[in-house]
């Protein structure tokens, strides 16, 4: 497979129009839509982080969900028994376990992660785009 595997913030950003968002990163998604995919642990995470407060999701986390899919329907990329070992093996420079399995993910599955996240980038071994 091929494409783009959307970071946390890149997915939440996009839908709520930030303009944390770099533009080439937003044409990029809404040009190729078909080549995007999402993560599960991107739900979880959402879900985490609302929990915490550290963000908001109207009218709540299952209704974001499933709203934020039909305004930019993309692809779920499987959370497999695959994605869980390579989580093993990825070498990042920090311990989140949401950042262990995208990067596991996008491994998998030959997808490039568009992140802004600089630990991401510099990260060794981790195909990212991020502008």
């Amino acid at each position: 497979m091929s494409g783009y595997l959307l970071d946390t913030h890149i997915w939440y950003w996009h839908l709520g129009g930030s303009d944390r968002l770099p533009p080439g990163l937003r044409r990029l998604v809404e040009r190729s839509p078909e080549e995007v995919w999402y993560s599960p642990i991107s739900v979880w995470e959402l879900g985490v982080l609302a929990e915490r407060g550290r963000l908001e999701l109207l009218p709540d986390a299952r209704g974001w969900i499933q709203d934020a899919l039909e305004l930019l329907p993309l692809r779920e990329a499987p959370l497999t028994t695959e994605v869980a070992l390579r989580t093993t093996e990825v070498e990042l420079p920090h311990r989140d376990p949401a950042d262990r399995f995208l990067c596991a993910t996008a491994a998998v599955f030959e997808l490039t992660i568009l992140t802004v996240d600089e630990r991401l980038v510099r990260a060794r071994g981790v195909p990212t785009r991020s502008g």
